[in-house]
């Protein structure tokens, strides 16, 4: 059964791969392995014995003594819905996130940025959206940042092919961005959580590897463009009349302040990031209800949330939950683990296994991979191989599109090729990757 479900999730990959050849929507293809592969392992358990009823997977501490003795399908639905909970978390997340960027963007607050970035050339704003991005993610996250700056390229270049490059760029930012800070990452933050890195030691010990990742994939995508870029046309009627100026600042303000505030509500509250996104998002809606009262029933009909809700890309959300689902589905059966514990038994020098987790997360989730490799060793905090792990696990997921959730976001958003990015973007993300993780190496062997 487990060679079964193993191969339905790589021709479900594969089908996500070549969505472009296929014709058939990578959501659909998601949604598929997702259940299908959770269904299977469901029938696979109902074959085990009485006796088999907690699985060495399961290790819900608070719960297990509860259910040692009970019937095994009972430990099976704690442990998904413990998987969906996560799942849910991250979703709502994005669509709290993808909500509020499209109501600074009804609102044309974007356009203050986009309108003061007045070079054309298109070396020079590939360096000025790269650096914005990289250190706009370390503040935020790179799941946040990317939906951010994607729909800032939208409104500033025209020509597609040309736009995916910046997108690609971004992506390979925002990872590395995220990779410094225990806000700026999902895997930092379980780190983080688990007391294996601390705040600034990890941004002393990161900084200069992540910015190394950037800097040259940047440096060789620059190199390969030239000219000015094809600007949007403006349209004469895209921002309303009755929409002034400081209607466009406020929603900026609003905006950009109720994402900064969601890792700081998190470090305050220890409540999950969604909650502070849900809480930001309630906060521009009150603020568009009372401010579209005043607009006529046009602007306010294309201005408020309910519109904004309308254009989040909801495929992109199902796509996510579909390989959440496919992963968590893996990890459910130890395969994750049984692959993690293979790698140490193959690769014993632990730095060479970090480096192998960081390019694994770029085919694979890169949560489970990190979870799997806390639970491997008990290091103390700080060790050199946990700071490692958080570089490569937070910015190997660049090598490929769908490996990291900046990723998978702007594939969403911007309907990115999965072969164009191979072609185009991953062989610079592949050596900005191994070029950062050589400088951590390095910057650890002189500090002894």
């Amino acid at each position: 059964m487990l060679t079964l479900i193993l191969c339905i999730f790589l021709l479900g990959y594969l089908a996500i791969a070549f969505e472009h050849k296929l014709e058939i929507n990578k959501a659909a293809s998601a949604l598929f392995i997702g259940v299908v592969c959770w269904s299977l392992y469901v029938i696979n358990v109902d074959s085990l014995m009485p006796s088999e009823s907690i699985p060495n997977w399961f290790r819900l501490e608070a719960v297990e003594d509860q259910v040692s003795n009970l019937p095994l399908h009972f430990a099976i639905d704690v442990q998904h819905l413990h998987q969906t909970g996560e799942i849910a978390s991250i979703l709502f997340f994005l669509m709290g996130a993808m909500t509020i960027v499209e109501l600074v963007d009804a609102h044309e607050g974007f356009a203050l940025i986009t309108d003061r970035i007045v070079t054309k050339d298109k070396r020079k704003l590939l360096w000025t959206v790269g650096l914005l991005t990289f250190f706009l993610s370390a503040a935020l996250d790179n799941l946040t940042t990317t939906i951010v700056m994607v729909s800032l390229l939208r409104k500033m270049i025209h020509d597609h092919e040309d736009r995916l490059r910046f997108v690609g760029l971004v992506v390979i930012a925002a990872n590395a961005g995220g990779a410094w800070t225990v806000i700026g990452d999902v895997t930092t933050t379980m780190l983080w959580i688990k007391h294996k890195i601390g705040p600034s030691e990890v941004m002393s010990e990161l900084f200069l590897g992540s910015l190394v990742c950037l800097l040259v994939p940047l440096t060789c995508i620059s190199l390969t463009m030239s000219g000015e870029i094809t600007p949007r046309q403006k349209k004469t009627k895209s921002v309303p009349s009755e929409i002034r100026p400081w209607h466009q600042w406020l929603f900026l303000v609003l905006g950009l302040s109720g994402l900064v505030a969601v890792p700081l509500l998190k470090t305050i509250t220890h409540l999950p990031p969604y909650m502070g996104m849900m809480l930001s998002l309630s906060i521009l809606w009150i603020v568009s209800e009372l401010i579209g009262r005043h607009f006529d029933e046009k602007t306010r009909s294309s201005t408020g949330v309910l519109a904004a809700l309308k254009r989040v890309d909801m495929s992109s959300i199902l796509f996510f939950l579909g390989i959440l689902l496919a992963v968590g589905s893996l990890s459910a059966m130890g395969t994750l683990q049984s692959a993690s514990l293979w790698l140490d038994s193959v690769l014993p020098n632990r730095d060479v296994l970090a480096i192998v987790i960081g390019l694994v997360s770029a085919i694979v989730d890169n949560v489970p991979l990190v979870a799997a490799g806390i639970e491997m060793y008990d290091l103390p905090t700080n060790d050199p191989f946990w700071m490692l792990l958080a570089y490569c696990a937070g910015t190997g997921g660049s090598c490929l599109i769908i490996g990291s959730a900046a990723g998978v976001a702007a594939m969403g958003i911007e309907h990115i090729n999965f072969m164009w990015y191979v072609k185009r973007i991953a062989p610079w993300a592949v050596m900005g990757y191994l070029s950062g993780a050589a400088v951590v190496l390095l910057q650890q062997s002189l500090q002894g």
